[in-house]
């Protein structure tokens, strides 16, 4: 017998929750073949099967939470129920049952001691323990039929409706029955996705740990449009991918953080980390929400090397594939708001690290060109959050400002490297 356990998946990642299974028990399945699949708080993980066999036993059902290195399951070595006996078998079923029937009475008491047994430690199947976790109810308390004294899911539904409902669970009804008559229009209860509930958690803490502030400056984009129109058709004839704005964005940002190094630091405890690498994430909104894939060491990449990474990675992050190691360990982000309509907002900080500039939407605005002239100009407000307690607002003003010429001259990005 095989026990199905939860892998280790990384340094962060402690516990998951069980999305769902993809075999039942009494399925035959192959060694790699998928069986569940698991909710952390970054990525979707599908467990495989380390043997072949019948899934024999679930211990833990959708939405459980479960620990790296619980047992979940157990896959034993067989067929499965469709497999066909053998003529051997065949042969051997009519002696086997005489012997059945002859150790009825020894199959009797091993039962009734298994019944003494489960009355001191509650056996229960994994549909009952979560019914009766919901309600309130003790399972050593549910009688049950089964010869064993495994209490079923339909035991738990039989108890509920003559008992009396414990204690516990007559104080909480008040409360609950307050919350459901305070709204007097319909309503729909959502229970919140791991991820999600993830996200909020994180982006409360690092507001409550961080000295969190945000600088703005615009960007007129007319150079980096004209250059795109210019060259865009050569450079997807000669790179097979669109040149777009995140390259460039990228390229500066990599830039700055080289003339302003403690953007790309982290706060270990009472030491600065600074980092001699520029992994930049990627803020990508997918279906379950924000995820941050890592574009790693852009400074040595091409504008068409980023532009291919980052179009690989987002297109994970919308098919629920990307891989834990393709979301750790960047030093700076990058988020744009723009792609949907943003004009202006203040991004939270990727914990650990202390700075995130976003992209915002491009809109034509008159600008003075001099004292008599005024054109209307593609502009973008940029914005930078940073963290007050290391970065000071000279440093960082500095970090917007060098963004924003260099993306005013972006020819100048070639000699940045």
């Amino acid at each position: 017998m095989a026990e199905i356990k939860v892998p280790e998946l990384a340094e962060s990642i402690s516990e998951g929750t069980i999305a769902q299974w993809l075999k039942q028990p009494g399925d035959y399945v192959e060694q790699g073949e998928y069986l569940l699949e698991l909710e952390t708080d970054k990525v979707n993980v599908e467990l495989t099967a380390e043997e072949s066999g019948v899934l024999q036993e679930v211990l833990k059902d959708s939405g459980d939470t479960v620990q790296v290195g619980e047992i979940i399951g157990t896959i034993t070595e067989g067929a499965g129920e469709s497999s066909a006996p053998a003529p051997s078998e065949k042969a051997e079923s009519k002696e086997s049952e005489k012997e059945e029937k002859q150790a009825e009475p020894a199959a009797q008491e091993v039962s009734q001691e298994a019944q003494t047994e489960a009355k001191s430690r509650t056996i229960a199947s994994p549909s009952a323990r979560k019914l009766a976790r919901e309600k309130g109810i003790d399972l050593s308390q549910v009688p049950t039929g089964d010869p064993l004294g495994r209490v079923r899911k339909q035991d738990v539904e039989a108890y509920e409706k003559p008992a009396a409902k414990p204690a516990s669970q007559q104080k909480q009804q008040p409360q609950a029955q307050k919350t459901q008559q305070s709204f007097e229009k319909p309503v729909e209860v959502q229970k919140m996705s791991r991820r999600r509930q993830t996200i909020a958690k994180r982006l409360v803490e690092v507001q409550q740990t961080s000295a969190m502030l945000t600088t703005f400056n615009e960007v007129d984009m007319t150079a980096v449009m004209n250059l795109r129109k210019r060259r865009k058709d050569q450079f997807f004839e000669q790179n097979e991918v669109k040149l777009g704005f995140m390259s460039f964005f990228t390229k500066a940002v990599v830039a700055a953080l080289k003339k302003y190094p403690l953007l790309n630091a982290e706060i270990q405890g009472d030491e600065l980390i600074v980092k001699k690498f520029y992994d930049i994430g990627i803020a990508v909104a997918a279906e379950e929400g924000l995820v941050v894939p890592v574009v790693r060491d852009a400074d040595r990449l091409t504008f068409a090397g980023i532009e291919k990474e980052i179009g690989e990675l987002a297109k994970k992050a919308r098919s629920n594939k990307l891989t834990l190691g393709e979301l750790q360990g960047g030093s700076f982000t990058i988020t744009n708001g723009g792609t949907f309509g943003s004009l202006m907002s203040t991004p939270i900080l990727n914990s650990p690290q202390v700075g995130i500039l976003g992209m915002h939407k491009i809109q034509l605005r008159p600008v003075a060109i001099d004292e008599e002239r005024f054109e209307n100009r593609p502009m973008m407000y940029i914005a930078l959050s940073y963290d007050h307690r290391i970065v000071d607002g000279k440093e960082a003003v500095g970090f917007l400002v060098t963004i924003k010429n260099l993306l005013e001259d972006p020819e100048q990005l070639l000699l940045e490297g």
